[in-house]
């Protein structure tokens, strides 16, 4: 059984943002500034994390099925949803296995190795990050997983709202490593099933991701799969986080066409 915390803020449209990491519903605060006058904005603590409860598994699918009863709660309408890098791999579920609850998608940098011509060393570079975590803890591991997703901690607007490394941060990561690392390490979608999904899907990557990084191949390929040219995003893997205004724009620019 799994107990979501949600929130929802602002007037106009309904839009979900579902994060990556360890970022609760909190995490979105700058951004849902900037979207706030234009949207209603919904976000949620993913399973495990912070306010939220479970006693299932952690899956891709399991998180689908999460945000699919949750929007199944709010509304009987089609919603917009920003999934980023784990956010962008549960909406490309939710596409798929959940039709007429999305009308549009952005998926930014998906984590899914199975977009890939050759997922394993993918698969095996997501166990290997959760292998050194268990083995050296926290602090050791966060820079290899900035290098691995191409994320640059200094790269940023200025003002940001700031997220110390607290008791309840720290906890958020260990569940985010232990689980969610191996969920996506292990998930399994066709590729071919979200030509057909119904919703509309834009593939997208951070201007400063670099190309070699598989999260950044995964949007490319996602992309390629949809016949469409790759969108680009202000900052890089964690654009949404570190150019929330920026990223903001952006973002109701391609959700208006």
């Amino acid at each position: 059984m799994t107990d979501l915390h949600y929130q929802l803020e602002g007037t106009g449209p309904l839009l979900l943002i579902s994060q990556s990491g360890e970022g609760d519903a909190d995490r979105t605060t700058d951004l849902a500034r900037h979207l706030v006058d234009h949207y209603t904005v919904l976000t949620y603590d993913r399973r495990g994390l912070s306010r939220s409860r479970t006693s299932d598994a952690t899956t891709i699918a399991g998180h689908a099925d999460d945000v699919h009863q949750l929007l199944e709660h709010l509304t009987d309408e089609p919603v917009a949803m920003l999934g980023c890098s784990l956010g962008a791999v549960i909406g490309l579920h939710v596409a798929v296995k959940h039709p007429g609850q999305l009308h549009t998608l952005i998926a930014h940098e998906p984590i899914a190795p199975w977009l890939l011509p050759d997922p394993a060393p993918h698969r095996e570079e997501l166990a290997e990050l959760r292998a050194h975590y268990l083995a050296h803890g926290l602090q050791a591991t966060v820079p290899r997983i900035a290098r691995a997703l191409g994320i640059d901690p200094a790269n940023g607007e200025p003002g940001r709202t700031g997220f110390p490394m607290d008791a309840n941060r720290i906890a958020n990561f260990d569940y985010f490593i232990r689980h969610d690392f191996t969920a996506a390490a292990t998930d399994e979608l066709d590729p071919a099933s979200i030509g057909t999904a119904g919703a509309r899907i834009v593939a997208a990557a951070g201007t400063t991701t670099p190309h070699t990084v598989f999260d950044y191949r995964c949007a490319k390929v996602l992309a390629e799969l949809l016949g469409q040219d790759l969108e680009t995003f202000p900052g890089g893997h964690n654009g949404n986080l570190s150019h929330p205004k920026a990223y903001a724009q952006r973002l109701r620019d391609v959700l208006s066409r």
